[in-house]
């Protein structure tokens, strides 16, 4: 089958990183309405394709906590196309909306691009970075806070009033898109039940993880042909070598994703921080480049190979390893986060160790995470 000719200068990974725009919306909310006189055709990213190509391949959600939830009255489950994981069809008197529940790893696109995203599909002018958390609302999915998005405008070709509600929940390092959208007034009348079936949303733990995060490749990592495809890919460590460590009693074991050899949530409220470990053989692409590849993450610019040379270093396993602190915007939810890195070279392989997230979880665990690092075994070295 012919691929779309909006795809065909994309890598398929990044197509799907900007088909993650198309998702996702939230509660108590402000609605904007199309001015009727207003004719102005909006701006929307050309590279956004309206709707998900038929063609595209599916990705594997096998390595994804299973979604439970409790079915509102009414709400009809729908077969599973593309991206879903959850689907379902509202119908009310001749009027009908669409509820849909989309994951992607990474950035996803980012929170504002998704959301203008969903303004340009009810013909509405995309927003400023500025405006973006004045339109959030806050709202609960599987007991963590979330953003909710609401936005009223046309229906392409017929005119109609269409409305928007849309979520965007960032657990660990997944973007979950729940989205309605519809009749407006449908839409409107069943917002309760939105907000209802968010809060009944939990996710069971997956028996193995498959889901590939590209933006945990170090830099050397070589181009990728297909995202989340059927066949998991190897991963860079197995069982056997994997190190041991002394971990945090606060520290929650977080679920998998391809390329990572271990994972750990820290939880305070709804503020949330991950250390994610992964290695690569040899010197995983140089310092330099890892180094920049995580300031990126935050919205930082690059610095020189000097810069680099000049960072701190600790001593693990008699090894000198850099460590590097970055303060900056998570370019996955657009909110301000710290980062934490430590780059170890050891035994013909780089280590990679990454604690992310909120700013205060971040430095009140900083001194846990270098221990935990100097407290690793690792067996070839044993």
């Amino acid at each position: 089958m012919k691929r779309p000719a909006c795809l065909n200068a994309l890598p398929i990974a990044a197509a799907l990183v900007l088909i993650a725009a198309a998702g996702c919306g939230r509660d108590d909310v402000k609605v904007y309405k199309v001015d009727a006189h207003d004719t102005t055709t909006p701006a929307v990213p050309a590279a956004m394709p309206p709707t998900m190509p038929a063609d595209l391949p599916a990705p594997d959600n096998s390595g994804l906590p299973k979604l439970k939830y409790t079915l509102p009255a009414g709400w009809k489950e729908k077969t599973l196309t593309q991206l879903r994981v959850a689907s379902f069809e509202i119908s009310e008197n001749g009027k009908t909306a669409d509820v849909s529940v989309i994951p992607l790893s990474g950035m996803a696109g980012g929170d504002l691009a998704n959301v203008n995203r969903w303004r340009g599909q009810v013909g509405l002018q995309p927003l400023p970075e500025t405006d973006l958390q004045k339109l959030a609302e806050k709202v609960e999915v599987a007991g963590q806070a979330a953003d909710l998005y609401d936005v009223v405008g046309t229906a392409p070709g017929s005119g109609d009033e269409e409305r928007i509600i849309g979520v965007i929940s960032h657990r660990d390092d997944t973007a979950w898109f729940f989205k309605m959208t519809g009749d407006a007034a449908l839409v409107e009348k069943q917002k309760a039940n939105f907000i209802a079936f968010l809060k009944s949303v939990d996710f069971d733990k997956p028996a193995t993880p498959a889901t590939m995060d590209l933006s945990q490749l170090p830099a050397s990592h070589p181009a990728i042909p297909g995202m989340n495809s059927a066949a998991p890919a190897t991963p860079a460590v197995d069982t056997a070598s994997k190190p041991t460590w002394t971990v945090p009693a606060d520290w929650k074991e977080g679920q998998l994703a391809q390329f990572l050899v271990a994972k750990f949530v820290i939880q305070n409220g709804t503020a949330s921080a991950a250390v994610n470990v992964s290695q690569l053989e040899g010197d995983g692409g140089g310092l330099a480049a890892n180094v920049n590849r995580w300031r990126k993450q935050l919205g930082q610019s690059t610095i020189s190979d000097d810069e680099v040379a000049k960072l701190p270093t600790i001593d693990a396993n008699g090894v000198k390893a850099t460590v590097v602190e970055i303060s900056g915007t998570d370019a996955r939810s657009s909110q301000p986060a710290n980062l934490v890195g430590v780059v170890l070279p050891l035994n013909s392989q780089t280590w990679f160790y990454k604690l992310m997230g909120d700013a205060n979880i971040v430095a009140a665990q900083k001194d846990a995470f270098i221990k935990f690092v100097q407290s690793a075994k690792y067996p070839a070295a044993q």
